[in-house]
């Protein structure tokens, strides 16, 4: 659940080199979208949307309930782009379970975490 549509999907194009899919409705602000990356699909869906269509929803926050682990080829690389483009990214870090990640907060303060098996 996020609170716009569009940023969200600005975010995860801009920053994060991810492809919009397709959004719902195609023209016009937004409810939904789908985003991929090397195999990752994430689907956001606005609040308003969301609210609507579950109402245990309505008041809940946006944010900051979630962390997602996302494996892929090149961390390195994708960590120096990150730091390139002046993305504020946690440092690479290996872990005692053998990977290699760094985290990095969306949008919307859900946490990345983008990770390599060493």
């Amino acid at each position: 659940m996020v609170e716009s549509v569009s940023q969200t999907v600005e975010f995860y194009k801009d920053v994060l080199g991810f492809e919009l899919v397709m959004t719902l409705p195609e023209e016009g602000v937004p409810d939904w979208a789908l985003v991929r990356s090397a195999g990752v699909e994430m689907m956001f869906q606005s609040q308003a949307s969301m609210s609507s269509e579950f109402p245990s929803f309505q008041n809940r926050p946006v944010g900051g309930s979630l962390t997602l682990y996302i494996q892929m080829e090149d961390v390195q690389e994708f960590h120096a782009r990150l730091q390139e483009k002046g993305i504020a990214v946690e440092d690479l870090n290996t872990t005692f379970y053998g990977m290699r990640e760094f985290r990095v907060p969306d949008c919307n303060g859900y946490m990345l975490v983008f990770a390599q098996q060493v």
